[in-house]
């Protein structure tokens, strides 16, 4: 089990926002002074390292905590209670245990994996321009025009054409569809779509809607890898598409997430797995 951060999460994530509403409070407008050299403290003879307060200070930091001296008192009792109770655990055998040990190493390959990435993605940062590519890439798949379609599939050609023979006799679409359609997620609907854009479609499927005027319903079956086809077109309307500046946070995510998974196969292709 992980020790928690004892008397900064105590201290500094309840005592320090306290403290900013609190009009009687100090105000903490100059910095902290540079720091001193040596350990920050010494506990049972173990000198707790200075680096590790700069460590912990920068995290804080990071989160938007000021950099002052009431921030460092606070990481350096964290760490003190840290060495009191690792001191303790060490009497007690606890580094001996095999659960220990494993979540021990767990813990270390977690760190070097996530220092790796982090150094990884430092040098194949996502640009401006990747971001742009991809918000252009996605735009001109989206289209301008969204559809809104009825289907029934079934899996026999003939059985598709006697459904558009019916059709042309004045039979009902939606009736026809929860009748034969074996698509149940749209069956109930009367073989009702959703508004999509081409793209969502299988391309056949697609190819054959696009070329549809409202309320037309296609005079021959449709083969798409589901089955075949019969589509009514039922309206339209203007695709709206969000600015760049609203999706670009999504697309970096997406792009930086696409970049560690090739990463990751090219690294398991050199690898010798068993």
């Amino acid at each position: 089990m992980k020790i928690p951060l004892l008397a900064l999460a105590a201290s500094a994530a309840l005592a320090f926002p306290a403290q900013a509403q609190d009009p009687a409070a100090k105000p903490a407008a100059k910095a902290a002074a540079k720091p001193a050299a040596g350990p920050v403290a010494t506990v049972n003879g173990t000198a707790i390292a200075r680096a590790r307060m700069d460590y912990l200070v920068r995290q804080q930091t990071a989160r938007g905590a000021p950099d002052n001296e009431q921030l460092r008192a606070a990481v350096r009792e964290d760490l003190i209670n840290r060495e009191i109770v690792a001191q303790e655990a060490a009497r007690a055998g606890m580094a001996k245990k095999h659960e220990v040990q494993m979540q021990l190493d767990m813990a270390r390959q977690e760190v070097l994996v996530g220092a790796f990435l982090s150094d990884y993605l430092r040098t194949h940062a996502v640009t401006d321009p990747d971001v742009q590519k991809e918000y252009d890439r996605a735009r001109t798949q989206t289209g301008t025009t969204e559809y809104r379609a009825r289907h029934i599939l079934v899996q026999d050609e003939e059985e598709a054409k006697k459904i558009i023979a019916e059709l042309k006799k004045g039979g009902k679409f939606d009736e026809l569809a929860k009748k034969s359609s074996k698509d149940e997620g749209t069956r109930e609907r009367g073989g009702e779509l959703d508004w999509n854009v081409p793209a969502a479609y299988d391309k056949a499927f697609a190819d054959a809607m696009v070329k549809l005027e409202k309320g037309q319903v296609t005079s021959e079956p449709v083969q798409s890898r589901f089955g075949f086809h019969v589509i009514q077109l039922d309206d339209t309307r203007a695709v709206s598409f969000p600015p760049l500046a609203q999706v670009k946070p999504q697309i970096q995510q997406r792009l930086t997430r696409q970049k560690v998974e090739v990463l990751l196969r090219d690294l398991r292709a050199k690898a010798k797995i068993e």
